[in-house]
Parts: structure tokens; C-alpha cells; sequence
């Protein structure tokens, strides 16, 4: 997920993405910290959990609805369909790249917390990410959030968060044990342990830290 470190006292970016996604989610990125985020300490962040959790589950509805076989995945053909129904207009090859980014099981279908983790980067790229939420202006409001979240996270505005950005942001809340706290959020993000996280890592983990991961294993229990 992330790419090759130059001279750590370079002046320019100093990490490169892998991919042409990984490409486009720093360029999107760049240009909406160009606008700057209303997020102002992790605390904030953490506040808004509840209503973030509460928003992200009304895109089970969305989910159910191109989950045609209802076998609790959405393979690529529903994933098109989804896209048509929702006027998302991106070339096969984009849709390719951002199934493949968010099958995170390599089983060739997207569950709830993958679905949600696509949508949102669909509202990163997006020309007109407004469209994408006109059914629902919450889900607007939640997917700028996460976007306003990472830009905070980003101090040095080049598209991911390193190590050293997470502890920065986190002391800002002035907590006596940020440092700890920083390093175990930092954990739960860098899921490929390359030392920096991208916007997508940081949405799968934003799924767990809300709870999104922990209701689907209840409503699986129930189910059985």
C-alpha cells in the first residue's frame, strides 16, 4: 500500500505511490487540504464516532440492494451495476483498481466494511463528490469528515501519515499517555507495516475503531 522512501531530509515528497489509485488518492487529497479541514484535535475525532457509525450504516440499504444474490458480498458485475444506478462514471480500468483495492479478502467480493471503504474513496475522487450522496446528505457530511480527518492527520500535506504525524496530532489533545495512544492507533492503520499510512488504510481502520467490523460478526452470530 505504500511505496519507496527517498532522503529523509529532502525537501520534496519523500513517498511515492505504488499504484495509479494510490496516485490519484494523494492528488485528491493534496487538493482538498488546498481548502483546508475543520477538524482541530483526535479528541474531536473520537466524539464524532457515534454519528459516524449511525451514518456509515445506512449504506447497508445501498449494500443489500446491489448484493443480488444476497450472499452477503458484491462481486464486480453487481459493483457495475451499483456504479450505473448511481451515475458513478469511471473508465472499466478505474473500477478495476478500486474493487481490487477494496477486496482487502482477495475472496472477489466486497463485504459491508470494504463496500463503505469504496464508497468513500469514490467521494475522494470524484469530480462532483456531492453526487454521490444526493440521497443522503449525512453521508456527505460523514465522508468529509473522514476526509477532513486524514488532512489533519497529514501534517505535512503529502498524502499519507507517518509515524511521527500521528503522535503530533495525538498530543495535541494533551492526554498524558498520547504517546502510547498514538503509537496503537498508528498500528491499527499501518496494516502493511511500511512505517506510513494512505487514506485507504486509514478508512479500514476508521471501520473498526467505530464498530462497523464488530456489528457484522453479531449479525453473522445471529444469523447462524
Amino acid at each position: 500500500m505504500g511505496g519507496v522512501v527517498t532522503k529523509v531530509d529532502s525537501p520534496r515528497k519523500a513517498w511515492i505511490p505504488e499504484t495509479k489509485l494510490e496516485a490519484k488518492m494523494v492528488e485528491a487529497l493534496q487538493r482538498r487540504q488546498a481548502e483546508g479541514t475543520t477538524v482541530k484535535s483526535f479528541n474531536s475525532i473520537i466524539l464524532k464516532f457515534p454519528k459516524i457509525d449511525e451514518s456509515l450504516r445506512k449504506c447497508k440499504t445501498i449494500f443489500e440492494q446491489f448484493d443480488e444474490d444476497s450472499n452477503g458480498a458484491i462481486d464486480q458485475e453487481e459493483l457495475r451495476k451499483c456504479f450505473s444506478e448511481l451515475d458513478i462514471c469511471f473508465q472499466e480500468e478505474e473500477v478495476n483498481d478500486l474493487f481490487g483495492a477494496c477486496d482487502i479478502n482477495e475472496d472477489m467480493g466486497m463485504e459491508f466494511n470494504e463496500f463503505i471503504v469504496l464508497l468513500c474513496l469514490v467521494y475522494l475522487l470524484k469530480d462532483d463528490p456531492g453526487a454521490l450522496c444526493a440521497k443522503s446528505r449525512n453521508l456527505e457530511t460523514t465522508f468529509q469528515t473522514l476526509v477532513d480527518a486524514f488532512i489533519f492527520l497529514d501534517k505535512n500535506k503529502d498524502g499519507y501519515v507517518s509515524k511521527n504525524e500521528m503522535v503530533q496530532a495525538i498530543n495535541e489533545s494533551g492526554e498524558r499517555s498520547s504517546g502510547r495512544i498514538a503509537l496503537k492507533r498508528f498500528e491499527e492503520m499501518d496494516w502493511d507495516k511500511n512505517g506510513m499510512v494512505n487514506f485507504k488504510e486509514f478508512l479500514f481502520a476508521f471501520t473498526c475503531w467505530v464498530g462497523i467490523d464488530d456489528a457484522e460478526d453479531e449479525e453473522e452470530k445471529e444469523e447462524v
